[in-house]
């Protein structure tokens, strides 16, 4: 026989589950209507597969086209960079500076912190590599003397490769007795830069237009379907349903197209950079360099539909917003 200890402690059990079962029943409710509207909002773009394919299609050309033009832009920077990386300086020193004066120089140039390195050509050693890779050994039998100069080639350390850095560089060097000129042509590496800066400024600026132009793509959409679904609207809300209640649908539609357009999206910029990789690649080696295309990453590509679903939701937001508190039960009295 079981004591009265025993007999109380399943009641409490019950009690306590008693007490935790509405919160729980609350939670799975919402749940389940969350996913029964989510269900059911893209039955809805399912069975209108034209209008939606409509929808999607405007959507991921307008993505597609600015995360083009930033895909290009990256590009554009890695070449620039990689070119920027490699940069060389010269200096020819004056005409009368004896080698020794020259091995001198070398060694205060490579002194400079902002230098890695510098490699001392003679003008003997110039000549006959000009005489070997010119193909005019006889002509240059007839002169009386060496027309070159000694010649440094400096190696900028890594962090005095860019434009700037290269300018203070060459100030210094030619600051130095015996430098008769410093060359470096980086006059098409500033353009470059200057180009690039602003393709992207002008890519943000067309992603934001863009941007705005789905938000209110989407909301013309959504505005349409609130207006179709007016009826079941009042319906609802006669039956006590509450502002998040009939806005979710919409909401969840907003989020759909936005998906289904990111995914558009995703999808014509992998076809055009399929379609482009191959003459890009052939010019490139025709102009001996390593430029190519690349494409979206796996952040990327989440990220760009992240963007799209988050677009969407925003549209239909505003437009719910906007065309659903205009509803009210009154109509049905005044109609």
């Amino acid at each position: 026989m079981s004591s009265p200890q025993n007999r109380q402690r399943p009641d409490a059990r019950r009690g306590a589950e008693r007490s935790r079962a509405p919160w729980r029943t609350l939670a799975e409710t919402y749940l389940t209507n969350h996913r029964t509207v989510a269900v059911d909002s893209a039955g809805r773009l399912w069975r209108t597969p034209l209008a939606s394919l409509m929808t999607w299609a405007v959507m991921g050309v307008a993505l597609a086209l600015p995360v083009a033009l930033l895909l290009l832009l990256t590009s554009l920077q890695g070449v620039s960079a990689g070119w920027e990386s490699s940069a060389r300086v010269t200096a020819y020193l004056a005409d009368g500076l004896s080698l020794d004066k020259a091995a001198e120089l070398r060694e205060r140039v490579a002194s400079r912190g902002d230098v890695a390195g510098v490699e001392l050509i003679d003008r003997d050693a110039a000549l006959a590599e000009f005489r070997a890779s010119s193909g005019l050994a006889d002509a240059l039998d007839y002169l009386d003397e060496n027309p070159l100069p000694h010649t440094l080639l400096i190696t900028p350390q890594e962090g005095s490769r860019t434009a700037a850095g290269v300018e203070a560089l060459v100030a210094g060097i030619e600051g130095f007795a015996g430098v008769a000129r410093v060359q470096v042509d980086l006059g098409w590496l500033q353009r470059l830069n200057a180009m690039t800066e602003l393709l992207g400024r002008a890519v943000w600026t067309l992603a934001l237009l863009l941007a705005v132009a789905v938000v209110l793509v989407i909301g013309n959409t959504i505005r349409l379907a609130i207006e179709s679904r007016r009826d079941e609207i009042l319906v609802a809300k006669l039956v006590g349903g509450t502002d998040a209640f009939v806005r979710r649908p919409f909401l969840y539609t907003g989020a759909w197209f936005g998906l289904g357009g990111g995914v558009v999206a995703w999808l014509l910029l992998e076809l055009s950079l399929w379609w482009l990789s191959g003459p890009v690649e052939r010019l490139a080696g025709l102009y001996r360099s390593e430029f190519s295309l690349n494409g979206l990453s796996f952040d990327g590509s989440l990220a760009l539909i992240v963007v799209a679903m988050l677009l969407g939701w925003l549209g239909a937001w505003l437009a719910v917003k906007r065309h659903l508190d205009a509803i009210e039960p009154g109509e049905v009295a005044g109609g």
